[in-house]
């Protein structure tokens, strides 16, 4: 992961953003309470708490990312932003919050693009939920199957990103409904933009 954002990281916000579809609509709809505790799961650059923040500023932020690399950016634009925003370097199939923000648990917990990019994704998945306080949410925005674009723009699009080691999962929406069934949760879920993206929470 490092090797692969050394250089990278410097422009990821720039060249993401035209594709990584509907972070900013998973953001919106958090729904953050007041004073409460929000956990992104693989948060990169920082880009999606710096904007959790500033939609609730008074929300307790804290991030984690296996790559060391992407967290010298992450911490440099949460300094740009003045937030007080938590950051840590952390697996998402192991990562304790406890042990480093001294937190257990939290009110919003999120994956935004990287459980496509995480081999053992279920547990990550799992993981997340478990982090998750009674009462509280666990939402996933990540890529989807491109059912409403055609097989062309799928083979195209599925072969780039596996350049870059990405794998859409297909069983995300059957994933996240088992887990809300084991945990008495509700599951709500979508494919915007034509399936191009798949957009869940468990609440």
């Amino acid at each position: 992961m490092d090797r692969m954002y050394r250089l990278t990281r410097h422009i990821y916000d720039l060249t993401r953003k035209p594709y990584l579809l509907g972070r900013d609509r998973m953001i919106g709809a958090l729904e953050v309470p007041p004073g409460g505790s929000v956990l992104e799961m693989g948060c990169g650059t920082g880009r999606n708490l710096v904007a959790v923040g500033r939609r609730h500023p008074d929300a307790l932020l804290h991030g984690f990312d296996i790559s060391g690399e992407m967290l010298k950016t992450a911490h440099r634009n949460v300094e740009r932003s003045g937030l007080d925003i938590r950051l840590a370097e952390g697996d998402a199939c192991f990562f304790d919050p406890e042990a480093t923000f001294g937190v257990a648990s939290f009110d919003r917990v999120y994956f935004s693009y990287t459980l496509s990019m995480i081999p053992d994704w279920t547990a990550a998945l799992a993981h997340g939920l478990s982090l998750v306080k009674d009462g509280g949410r666990l939402s996933v925005v990540d890529f989807g199957f491109c059912e409403g674009l055609g097989a062309p723009i799928r083979s195209l699009l599925h072969g780039w990103l596996s350049l870059f080691h990405v794998a859409p999962r297909v069983a995300l929406e059957t994933e996240m409904a088992r887990l809300a069934q084991m945990s008495g949760r509700t599951l709500h879920f979508e494919r915007p933009a034509r399936g191009y993206a798949q957009l869940g929470s468990i609440l």
